[in-house]
């Protein structure tokens, strides 16, 4: 209930009301791109600077192999889960979703954190870049070979490299048909203005130090939850417009949204424990596995897997588990890692 009352996340609950009304509230989409570059030039920077203090550490590389564990063995069981309630290209659009991360949320998870005081590693941010990916690289391999089988046309190519709309993600253009490249889409993901963005801030924290920690302080610091706040609001007014996609699934499918994030945080759980992660950087995983990706992989399916249906993969993810997530998801997966694993 706590979690409920925080400012970031009431104004979260204020947008998503004011979408199911109807208002004609909206946030410019170049203020959502500008904030949402902000929170990761900020994020990034947080987590560089806790790396120049801390180094490279056993914690450290755990923590990162655990991450890349989880984003092959998310999107991997939920295809095989996935197809034999749907279509075998809309079950792995939905499993590379729900494979892939949502930067929000996990910047919403941090700010959590630290406003109950619960530490956690800075290095977290570089593992929610590395589990961006493999989903994508898994679903266009998947396509591939599924069209291959049944003598369907090629999917159609990625197109020049940019960030999307909110958190960021790979521009998509049409290209000519055939399989497409596992390496513009690596090209495509580490070069991605959002992506690199995150990056290059951890790198700048990182060369900095303690004393580029004093004199950021006002940026990634004072103005942070009150962005995040102004963030979220338009993340509300989002995940209303898109609730109205998911009418009319199948409530087998549905379920999943809801089923599927909290076992993807019981795997990250189980791995944090058998990896000997601290409380904080468990949590942290669990709250990006439990997350689903509506920018990045919607941007690269729309065209790499044009078969699946968009409504079903997009309004899933944003329409009800992005939503879960914020607002009983986070605090749930933060409490039980605290609880079962000793500080």
């Amino acid at each position: 209930m706590q979690n409920l009352l925080d400012p970031a996340i009431l104004f979260f609950v204020f947008g998503v009301l004011a979408g199911l009304v109807k208002s004609n509230l909206e946030i410019p989409p170049q203020i959502s791109r500008f904030l949402a570059l902000y929170l990761l030039m900020a994020l990034g920077l947080k987590g560089g600077f806790a790396l120049a203090e801390s180094g490279m550490t056993t914690e450290v590389a755990s923590s990162l192999a655990c991450a890349i564990l989880l984003a092959l063995i998310v999107p991997a069981i939920g295809y095989q889960v996935l197809k034999r309630f749907v279509a075998p290209f809309d079950a792995l659009a939905v499993a590379a979703t729900y494979g892939s991360v949502s930067a929000v949320t996990f910047i919403t998870a941090v700010q959590y954190m630290e406003s109950h005081g619960l530490a956690y590693g800075g290095h977290m941010a570089a593992a929610m870049a590395l589990m961006e990916s493999p989903a994508i690289i898994m679903a266009v391999v998947l396509a591939n070979a599924l069209r291959k089988q049944s003598e369907v046309p090629g999917a159609l190519a990625l197109g020049t490299s940019g960030a999307a709309l909110a958190v960021g993600g790979p521009k998509i253009s049409p290209g000519s048909k055939g399989s497409i490249s596992i390496g513009k889409i690596l090209h495509e993901s580490f070069t991605d203005g959002a992506q690199l963005l995150l990056l290059g801030a951890m790198g700048v924290g990182m060369l900095s130090g303690d004393a580029g920690h004093v004199a950021m302080k006002p940026f990634v610091g004072d103005l942070f939850k009150g962005l995040l706040a102004f963030f979220l609001l338009d993340m509300g007014l989002m995940a209303a417009r898109n609730i109205p996609e998911v009418k009319g699934k199948s409530p087998l499918i549905l379920a999943y949204a809801v089923v599927g994030p909290i076992v993807h945080a019981g795997l990250a759980l189980g791995l944090g424990i058998l990896a000997g992660l601290s409380a904080g950087n468990t949590s942290l995983l669990m709250v990006l596995a439990a997350s689903a990706s509506y920018i990045a992989v919607p941007a690269v399916l729309r065209f790499a897997v044009p078969e699946a249906s968009p409504s079903l993969y997009f309004g899933m993810s944003l329409g009800i588990t992005f939503p879960l997530n914020i607002l009983v998801g986070i605090p749930g997966y933060i409490a039980l890692a605290h609880a079962v694993i000793a500080p």
